[in-house]
């Protein structure tokens, strides 16, 4: 958070609406704004037997937010299988009801947006949208793409991906950060989740969050948007801190890390991060930019060799779960926090049932114990490590132990 505590970006969320009914879009658009979005996208293409003049003009009647209409395709993605023709009279009539914002597909954007601002007798700004399809090309080429597509007269352009790997979303990244128009520029999927999160820090028009009830795969909710990520508040000087693991989906890092980081004033983020290859993730994302990692599984034992330095203590207990990117030199120093946390909190609570049962408690309450540990992964030879110093006898049951 910045020192002054002001919003530090012009980023805008908005909270994509895929209702069946036009009754319910409207109900989910006044939701939308309760849970804080800033804008809506309406998918045309989910309501079931909509017609066109009545539902488009509820829609836009009933709004209490800015609205982005979509009709997508079927080539596109999207659910509309009927006649291109209707579909796109569907998108020039919410044009001239005074829709917000309407999304065009790149492949029919041009000579549409062309007839439109030649009549220039509307506000309606322009997005040109266009799916990725496979692998995200390189920095070059997305540059060239985004040119075709401003040459459209797009007043933004958009860009989806659905990448495979968390590194391709770097090329996001700088697309965003040195694109000449407004742009919107994400990735789907649970591995294009900082894609959303770190929008706001390279500059992006606009990022996603999901209304309470309607999740969506590696989309934050607008919760979390809000609260958790508190994303009005990054800006490009905002440090990156991240889990780096597999999966991601179960982690409370954020909701632990992120208040800490606002509590301390430290214009910071902590985002989970779905890493394929440590290798690959750590050569690109080496920047200052990105400031420190935790670990989780399945990689605290593999992730040592890529540290260029290791505390003693988790070197030998062979293990590391945070990293720290040292300012000065931007080295990666590995330290083990897992053993002392762990096993300083079995003893708090073992010195706390002698003290309700008015034993005298001298030296460790470990001392002398029998520790099972379930699990011999990173965390469990941390708290072997942490028991057997402490002189308890270790007994460990893992499926894969020794194999």
């Amino acid at each position: 958070m910045g020192c002054n505590g002001m919003l530090n970006n012009s980023t805008m969320i908005c909270a994509p609406l895929m209702a069946q009914s036009v009754e319910q879009m409207v109900k989910d658009m006044h939701q939308a704004k309760a849970e804080g979005a800033q804008l809506v996208e309406i998918r045309l293409d989910y309501i079931k037997n909509f017609q066109t003049q009545q539902d488009i003009q509820i829609i836009l009647k009933n709004k209490p937010l800015p609205v982005i209409i979509v009709y997508r395709p079927k080539w596109e993605g999207g659910q509309y299988e009927g006649d291109e023709h209707s579909r796109l009279e569907a998108l020039h009539l919410a044009i001239e009801m005074g829709a917000d914002y309407i999304d065009f597909e790149l492949k029919v954007a041009s000579d549409l947006i062309r007839k439109q601002k030649m009549k220039n007798d509307s506000a309606t700004k322009f997005i040109v949208s266009c799916h990725i399809n496979g692998m995200i090309p390189s920095d070059e080429e997305l540059n060239n793409l985004a040119a075709s597509m401003q040459a459209t007269g797009a007043d933004i352009i958009k860009m989806v991906a659905n990448v495979t790997d968390i590194t391709e979303i770097a090329r996001i990244f700088h697309l965003l950060s040195h694109c000449q128009v407004p742009i919107i520029a994400y990735s789907v999927g649970e591995r294009g989740l900082i894609s959303q999160l770190l929008c706001p820090k390279f500059g992006g028009f606009l990022t996603y969050g999901s209304i309470d009830g309607h999740s969506i795969p590696g989309m934050p909710s607008l919760y979390n948007v809000s609260q958790t990520y508190k994303l009005d508040y990054l800006n490009s000087e905002t440090k990156v801190f991240g889990l780096v693991s597999k999966p991601i989906g179960h982690s409370k890092g954020p909701l632990l890390h992120n208040p800490t980081l606002r509590h301390e004033n430290f214009n910071g983020v902590y985002v989970p991060m779905f890493v394929d290859n440590l290798k690959e993730f750590f050569s690109i994302y080496s920047s200052h930019d990105f400031a420190g990692f935790s670990v989780g599984f399945p990689y605290k034992e593999a992730v040592v060799e890529f540290c260029d330095e290791v505390h003693p203590l988790a070197e030998s207990i062979g293990a590391v779960n945070t990293i720290v990117r040292r300012p000065c030199d931007g080295k990666m120093i590995g330290y083990n926090t897992d053993c002392e946390a762990a096993i300083t909190a079995i003893e708090d609570a073992l010195k706390e049932k002698r003290c309700t049962s008015n034993e005298a408690s001298f030296g460790t309450p470990i001392s002398g114990k029998l520790f099972v540990l379930v699990g011999a992964g990173g965390a469990g030879r941390a708290l072997a490590f942490g028991a057997k110093s402490r002189g308890a006898q270790i007994v460990i049951f893992d499926i894969d132990f020794g194999m």
